[in-house]
């Protein structure tokens, strides 16, 4: 089997960026910015395939990089990850070990403050779990995505109207039609300490965009799904707004999505 990295990027040059990441890989990298170009490159014995473009958006990002990867396997990546050498192996052996997976999770050591779930032993993941995933854990089966025709939403994430959750509704798209997920308890890389592109605090626009993606997810679960989320975050996520005030704010996204 083959591997490409699959690289979302803002205002990048490729081979500063592949050192910054450790690339150990060949790789494919999107960097939004203020220009169109495409560059072939070698690093360290790998191909790199760059290519520059001036819209906007971390769905429109990732979707250029699944329509132009041309490996087996794919990793989704952003420009903060810092791989651990030998990453490359380490993902396709574990697809060797599990050939019956279409997608893989793998654990990817978050900076400070922006801890989320962490994998502790191998398991399936389901469509009502599958939202605690970024894509960047994500390594997929290309063969896969492509004969089910599945893509990123533009609706959602860095750059588009609601500031997160495309990576949520790609992994639950690829459970809906057939793919099966699972996760691995393998760290292939660390994010690098930066400013995030998409979250500025537990907000009103953070409390209503997630009611907004909770109605896209769970359809008539929303609300249930929408307490659940609260009262597991409370102690982080609820102390300038209150439980009750968010749950509200939450089902005017709910209401928002169904306009």
């Amino acid at each position: 089997m083959t591997l490409e990295l699959l690289v979302s990027a803002m205002n990048k040059e490729p081979l500063a960026l592949a050192e910054e990441m450790q690339i150990g890989s060949d790789a494919v990298i999107v960097s939004q910015g203020d220009y169109y170009d495409y560059q072939e490159l070698a690093y360290q014995g790998h191909r790199l395939r760059f290519f520059a473009m001036k819209e906007r958006g971390v769905g429109l990002s990732r979707n250029t990089v699944l329509m132009r990867a041309q490996a087996d396997i794919g990793l989704f990546a952003d420009e903060d990850i810092v791989y651990v050498p030998g990453y490359r192996d380490m993902v396709l052996q574990a697809f060797e070990e599990h050939p019956e997976a279409d997608m893989l999770l793998f654990n990817v050591k978050a900076m400070p403050g922006r801890e989320t779930y962490h994998i502790s032993e191998f398991g399936r993941v389901r469509s009502y779990n599958c939202g605690r995933y970024s894509a960047y854990s994500c390594a997929v089966r290309m063969e896969a995505i492509i004969r089910r025709n599945i893509t990123f939403s533009l609706l959602f994430g860095g750059g588009a109207r609601y500031s997160n959750g495309e990576d949520s509704l790609f992994i639950q798209e690829c459970i809906h039609k057939g793919m099966k997920v699972y996760k691995v308890p393998v760290e292939i890389g660390r994010e690098r300490v930066r400013e995030s592109t998409w979250f500025s605090g537990y907000h009103r626009k953070f409390f209503f965009d997630r009611g907004v993606l909770y109605r896209y997810m769970y359809k008539r679960m929303a609300k249930p799904f929408a307490l659940r989320f609260l009262l597991a975050h409370r102690e982080t996520m609820c102390l300038e707004i209150s439980i009750k005030d968010a749950f509200s704010i939450m089902c005017e996204g709910i209401k928002e999505a169904d306009r």
